[in-house]
């Protein structure tokens, strides 16, 4: 099998294995308010990458656009929920020779753009640490549900369709005793998913934040990104000897995956701007992306 057909199969990985999140929550709301966060995210399928080799192929465009919500219930609990919609095109051809097997749905081969909304999710978080303003840490739950029952198996598809739930910890640090306007955020989490034909895929998910305040208002920040699965399945060979998982495999890859990019903040009256971009730099079974994260907050109080 060449390098091109292996990662035109790896093709079928969609935007429910690709969506990054576009910030951590480290700092908790005071009671009796919150903030309402729209996003748009674009990520742009640019090839496959397989370790050392990486093949230009199958390009797709997801774009996802949704609102965040998240309010301060006391003066260590919050609750939040998201619902994004999601937009998809495949720009790629049907798969030949040693992966004609791939499925080539008829969401993919018509070339259009398919549209839905995805998953809704809820999360409870808890400030479990708090120190002088200078120092947070977050415990947080959230449970992922799909919001309907839509196609999954190709690539211009809205997500895998798949019911999970993350358990993760943020942390954040001001680092403004050593150098003014600066500070830091680390985030990670452990995702159990839904485990179709009884394959194990959880995963853990990494990311770190250094942020610099340029001026009261701008400030730009660096982040790093990663994914480890904990299971799934390796392609092609636990997937071409077994005709069951045809239509399940592109949501059960071994998706590994490191990335980098850079971003800025801008505070625009009662609105906070953001806007941050994200490459793929290395991984396994994983699309080779670029990521493009637009948020527009503003935060609200409810009561006196």
């Amino acid at each position: 099998m060449t390098a091109r057909a292996v990662f035109a199969a790896l093709a079928l990985v969609a935007i429910a294995g690709s969506a990054r999140p576009a910030a951590a929550q480290s700092w908790a709301p005071r009671e009796g308010t919150g903030d309402v966060t729209f996003v748009t995210q674009v990520i742009d399928h640019i090839g496959r990458v397989f370790g050392d080799l990486r093949i230009d192929c199958c390009g797709t465009t997801n774009v996802g656009v949704g609102v965040d919500v998240n309010y301060g219930v006391s003066r260590r609990w919050s609750v939040s929920a998201g619902l994004p919609f999601v937009f998809a095109k495949y720009r790629g051809e049907g798969f030949t020779g040693p992966v004609s097997w791939v499925p080539y749905s008829s969401a993919d081969s018509c070339h259009c753009v398919h549209g839905a909304l995805q998953d809704v999710r809820f999360g409870a978080h808890y400030n479990l640490l708090r120190l002088r303003r200078s120092f947070s840490l977050m415990g947080s739950a959230a449970l992922l549900i799909p919001t309907h029952n839509y196609e999954y198996v190709g690539e211009a598809v809205v997500g895998f369709g798949l019911r999970e739930v993350d358990f993760s910890v943020d942390a954040g640090q001001r680092l403004d005793s050593l150098v003014p306007g600066l500070s830091v955020d680390g985030h990670y989490g452990y995702t159990v998913s839904q485990r179709p034909l009884a394959i194990k895929h959880d995963r853990s998910n990494a990311r770190f934040n250094a942020r610099y305040g340029l001026t009261d208002r701008l400030a730009g920040y660096a982040v790093v990104a990663l994914q480890r699965t904990h299971g799934g399945l390796r392609f092609p060979e636990d997937v071409a000897p077994f005709p069951e998982r045809y239509h399940e495999f592109h949501r059960l890859l071994q998706d590994n995956y490191f990335e980098a990019g850079a971003g800025v903040s801008y505070a625009w009256g009662d609105w906070d701007l953001s806007f941050s971009a994200i490459k793929t730099v290395s991984g396994t079974n994983t699309h080779n992306v670029h990521v493009y994260t637009m948020t527009a907050g503003r935060a609200f109080r409810i009561g006196r």
